[in-house]
């Protein structure tokens, strides 16, 4: 019997999962210290062995755009002009590490949290 191999996002979607109420932290790269998005973002796709900086507006100029119509599960999502960040887990939804007081968490776009949608970003792996 032939082993099916999970696309790519869906084992980066479940991975960030794993995140889901660490503290927000400005400046945050790791799950002890807490995350601020980019630095949320960064830890999960370094888990891959893909480097990536420590800024959404550096991380909106990676791979290639992706219609919203489109979005796939680990697809980068910008919001508000490239200031924040989010990982799309599917079904309209995204992780994101909001902001101080807040924790990991899954968020709508179709909510006031994804209010300030701006594009997104699908990362060349392969």
């Amino acid at each position: 019997m032939r082993r099916l191999r999970h696309p790519f996002g869906n084992r980066v979607v479940a991975y960030a999962r794993h995140f889901l109420g660490v503290r927000y932290e400005w400046g945050g790269l790791s799950p002890r210290t807490g995350f601020d998005c980019s630095g949320l973002v960064r830890y999960v796709y370094g888990h891959f062995g893909i480097a990536l900086p420590h800024s959404s507006f550096g991380d909106v100029v990676r791979g290639h755009g992706v219609s919203r119509r489109w979005l796939k599960p680990g697809d980068l999502v910008f919001f508000y002009g490239a200031s924040h960040v989010g990982i799309y887990v599917g079904g309209g939804r995204f992780i994101e590490a909001p902001h101080s007081g807040a924790a990991v968490r899954i968020s709508s776009l179709g909510g006031w949290e994804g209010a300030g949608y701006s594009g997104a970003r699908r990362l060349n792996v392969g």
